[in-house]
């Protein structure tokens, strides 16, 4: 019987039949697989036709050894027996996934974690970069549906896939564009753009966060930790001074809140991209937004240009709309002001993010940190508050 081990579990293959003419050999088999073992136990059945009671017994003697069992890529046969007896509802039972091909699918969005691209007119595909992204998947599935609940509207993935050696969440998105593809298509919808974006911000903000929603200020210390190096001692210290000061208003964010992250729906604007959702002051939403349209092409604009597929100066109408709308306001000062406050923090995220991808020793990087960093201490000189 084949083992591996892989990151902190061990991974026993289960292969063939288990019925009672081999199960007693089988046990045996795993049971000299996992002596003297005591951690997370997966068991891949992928290549398992076929169980029967007699086999169900051997793994249920395993559940109770093992208080951390799984059993994955589940053909849908041996599935429905497992489902059937009851398994899936006293352990982790996992269907094997579908496989798909994006090669030469439209790339609709893109986010720190994955890929959006759309596979039909009415389905999208969010492909993760990590492989081994199942839990961040599950996450995001949680995170969408305790949104949906809360009256948020978003797109909830009904589908795991398998998309090379990573995995994707499928959407079914009927009739369904990006606010990105509008704006392409027509950059007279600036307006419209904005009032749905900041639509989607206000419902956002206004719901009551639960309690699996993660704290933003948290993130942001750890920047400020990652960055500490980048800045001079007085500098620094002011900065640190005017994050850790903005206060935990318990607001819900969405914590990426761009055009190809909104798509609309029969004139309804729903939110994708959901495991970026979490909690804190309205701040920091406008900070993601300000990175979004400004802050990763504060030195090269065509960094704009290729990630939302709108001129630099369409991205930068957008903002100060987004901005206006959002502080119900056309003074120019009030919107400037708002909008360095976000800066600050936004370009924080960027600088640290130069930081932990090792790019700060190529030009492109040191020209970008270094830009960060002088307008951020710029900032930090005039402002005594980050919030508004």
């Amino acid at each position: 019987m084949r083992t591996e081990r892989k990151d902190d579990k061990l991974i026993v293959f289960l292969d063939g039949r288990i019925d009672s003419s081999n199960a007693l050999t089988v046990e045996k088999e795993i049971d000299q697989c996992v002596s003297g073992y005591s951690g997370p136990l997966v068991l891949d059945a992928e290549h398992l036709s076929y169980i029967s009671s007699t086999g169900l017994r051997v793994i249920l003697k395993l559940r109770k050894r093992f208080t951390n069992i799984c059993v994955i890529n589940v053909a849908s046969d041996v599935y429905d027996i497992f489902n059937m007896t009851g398994f899936t509802e006293i352990m982790d039972i996992e269907k094997e996934y579908r496989t798909f091909d994006v090669t030469g699918a439209e790339l609709i969005g893109e986010g720190a974690n994955g890929k959006v691209y759309r596979i039909a007119n009415d389905l999208i595909i969010k492909v993760y970069k990590d492989a081994s992204s199942l839990d961040d998947i599950k996450r995001e599935r949680e995170l969408s549906r305790t949104a949906f609940v809360l009256g948020i509207p978003t797109a909830i993935p009904f589908d795991v896939v398998k998309v090379g050696d990573t995995y994707g969440s499928v959407f079914e998105m009927i009739n369904a564009k990006s606010l990105a593809e509008l704006l392409r298509s027509d950059v007279s919808q600036v307006d419209y753009v904005a009032e749905k974006t900041v639509s989607l911000a206000r419902t956002l903000h206004m719901t009551k966060v639960p309690d699996n929603i993660a704290p933003q200020s948290d993130t942001a210390r750890e920047w400020l930790r990652e960055a500490q190096g980048a800045f001079d001692e007085a500098h620094f210290a002011k900065l640190k001074a005017l994050i850790e000061a903005i206060p935990e208003t318990g607001t819900m964010l969405h914590g990426d809140l761009h055009i190809k992250n909104i798509m609309q729906q029969d004139d309804e604007a729903i939110l994708i991209d959901m495991d970026t959702l979490c909690s804190g002051h309205p701040i920091y939403e406008l900070a993601f937004i300000y990175n979004a349209y400004e802050g990763f092409g504060i030195v090269d604009k065509g960094v704009i240009r290729s990630f939302l597929g709108v001129d630099d100066a369409v991205a930068a109408r957008l903002l100060y709309r987004i901005l206006s709308l959002y502080l119900d306001t056309e003074d120019e000062g009030r919107i400037e002001e708002v909008r360095e406050k976000a800066s600050v923090i936004g370009l924080l995220r960027v600088l640290r993010r130069v930081i932990r991808i090792g790019e700060q020793d190529t030009p492109a990087g040191k020209a970008l940190l270094t830009a960060c960093r002088e307008r951020i201490c710029d900032a930090v000189d005039r402002l005594d508050t980050l919030t508004f």
